[in-house]
């Protein structure tokens, strides 16, 4: 098992449902209605309500977070595009640098500029 830092919104919120329904057998967070495991049918509906009521109707028509898998590779792609250290990153994930890299590297978008003058801000000094 390895830590993995979670922003203090998601603490409070995971306390707050922790306080009003404990957990099910196995400390899992989320059960049905007899105490079970959920289904994946439960998981689809709620995820689908869940993407029409966060995302704009664009945006929900499109394979964007099709999947709750994909929350992943989001925020992976964002600590990278937000210059966070791979090798951060990656143990982060759970993944190697290389695997992270491999993967992810063409998720970084927008930062020519920023870039650019990094470099040319070590080339001065």
């Amino acid at each position: 098992m390895r830590p993995v830092p979670i922003p203090p919104e998601l603490v409070t919120i995971l306390r707050t449902h922790l306080e009003e329904f404990g957990t099910a057998p196995g400390g899992r967070l989320f059960r049905n209605e007899r105490g079970g495991v959920l289904g994946a049918s439960t998981y689809a509906r709620a995820w689908e309500e869940s993407r029409r009521l966060a995302l704009t109707p664009q945006q929900a028509a499109s394979p964007l977070a099709g999947r709750p898998y994909d929350l992943r590779h989001a925020s992976l792609s964002t600590w990278l595009n937000a210059g966070v250290d791979p090798a951060t990153v990656a143990e982060r994930a759970g993944n190697s640098v290389e695997v992270l890299l491999k993967r992810y590297a063409k998720c970084l978008d927008g930062q020519a500029e920023q870039i650019n003058q990094r470099i040319e801000a070590v080339l001065k000094a």
